[in-house]
């Protein structure tokens, strides 16, 4: 009788427990995890997945009409945002995650609940409208020059530690890539500074209590950083560790300030110990042909142990022009899919095309043509390519099966069908129309000529 009652309770407490996990959404089956079929692509809810994306600002959870930007975004395909944890008030409606006293500092023991409010509401609808969600931990940014000058963490503001106790400058006018600023050398490996450190842990703990019930999120660990690599680590681990505890896996990376990939093809870019994929946004700054090249060398480089390659940020854009004009960005889009990666996504204005109407247009091609082949199963194929000149055209195939082929400004190549071995039908893409012409069926050759039907964005479809 004693053994039945016991056993009573015991189920009790783990269908509560269950009810818990439930409630807090660990138990969610849909998940973002690195495809098993190939793991250069994710998957989501155990299907292939590719990501495509753009929004008007990075720390979009922020945003007064976060909704109606999703729904944006899904009805032309998007699915892939970026979020940075990022609070400085340049839009006039952030506010800071700590809260704010009487005296104008802030207590970070604290919570200012609006923005935590704020950052769940975003996870809950991201995850309603299968909107995968990249989360930068820390804000470089917000930690330099005049952001840092308001930021809560800076001793100045807070009542929690001084200057004094903590090393940590009141004034930092340098750019982020001088490294100025010693609150990004807090861990044990580095200065092992406890007091920052402490606060610091309990930010991300935070931001982990509500991330982690959904099973849509990416964690990079910060916004294009020069720091030393054991910052990155430490924190990409710590997740890792947290999550653990939960029961939960998630998938961390890195973002390097560095722009030549060229230059910069070493393990801070595919580290697969600390970090399970890779993040090349900085490449986005790169034109034409370098561009391709340099993003194809990254491929190589991880060959032997391939991961997802994501692009969380593609420069380019005519507003302000220093990273690229409206072009760039849109080829740099089409290049970085057609050359295997993972994910696309189009930056915030001014800096890149966010979800304007061109980016709306690339981003409802884009699916357009992947909805109608396995993307999953091809490569990046410019092998197959003849009488091209650089930048002219790239393809992407699963030789005998079907080829890819995008042109950023018509043009003419030769394409190797040989492998196909049957007629072809031949669709072509208008890119800014978003708009199929009539197919075209072609008998089985070896080599196929494809001449834009005119000047400007095209793809096309041969299976």
């Amino acid at each position: 009788m004693r053994y039945r009652k016991l056993m009573t309770i015991l189920i009790a407490i783990c269908a509560i427990a269950c009810t818990d996990t439930a409630k807090a959404g660990w138990s969610t089956k849909k998940k973002i995890e690195i495809c098993t079929a190939n793991p250069a692509y994710w998957q989501y809810d155990e299907k292939p997945v590719l990501l495509l994306g753009g929004s008007k600002n990075d720390n979009l959870f922020q945003n007064p009409d976060l909704k109606k930007h999703l729904d944006l975004l899904k009805s032309v395909g998007g699915n892939y945002i970026r979020n940075t944890m990022s609070s400085r008030n340049d839009k006039g409606f952030e506010v800071q995650p700590f809260k704010k006293l009487s005296s104008g500092k802030y207590d970070l023991d604290r919570w200012n609940e609006e923005y935590w409010k704020r950052f769940h509401n975003m996870l809950r609808w991201t995850q309603e409208r299968d909107i995968i969600v990249q989360i930068e931990v820390w804000a470089t940014f917000d930690y330099y020059q005049d952001n840092w000058a308001v930021n809560p963490f800076n001793p100045k503001n807070n009542i929690n530690y001084t200057a004094e106790e903590t090393g940590l400058p009141v004034q930092v006018n340098s750019h982020p890539m001088r490294c100025g600023n010693n609150f990004f050398w807090s861990v044990p490996a580095e200065r092992n500074q406890k007091t920052v450190l402490k606060f610091q842990q309990r930010f991300v703990d935070k931001m982990l209590s509500y991330s982690l019930r959904f099973g849509h999120v990416l964690y990079c660990m910060n916004n294009e950083t020069s720091v030393t690599p054991e910052w990155g680590k430490y924190w990409s681990q710590y997740i890792k560790a947290k999550a653990k505890k939960t029961g939960v896996k998630v998938h961390t990376t890195e973002m390097w300030k560095r722009q030549d990939m060229a230059a910069g093809i070493d393990n801070r870019y595919h580290d697969p110990v600390a970090y399970s994929f890779v993040d090349i946004s900085q490449n986005n700054h790169q034109k034409g042909q370098g561009h391709w090249d340099d993003m194809q060398r990254q491929r190589q480089f991880i060959a032997s142990q391939i991961c997802p390659v994501n692009n969380v940020k593609i420069y380019g854009a005519d507003e302000y022009g220093r990273f690229g004009m409206d072009r760039d960005g849109m080829e740099r889009f089409w290049r970085n899919i057609f050359g295997g990666m993972a994910s696309a996504r189009f930056h915030r204005p001014p800096a890149g095309l966010g979800l304007s109407e061109k980016a709306q247009a690339n981003i409802r091609s884009m699916r357009l043509l992947t909805d109608e082949m396995d993307i999953f199963r091809c490569a990046p194929g410019n092998d197959l390519l003849s009488d091209r000149k650089p930048n002219e055209a790239y393809c992407l195939a699963n030789p005998g099966k079907e080829y890819a082929v995008y042109f950023p400004d018509g043009g003419e190549v030769v394409l190797d069908i040989e492998s196909l071995k049957k007629p072809a039908t031949v669709r072509w893409l208008d890119i800014m129309k978003s708009r199929w012409k009539k197919p075209q069926k072609i008998d089985a050759r070896d080599k196929m000529t494809l001449q834009c039907p005119s000047r400007g964005y095209w793809a096309v479809l041969v299976q």
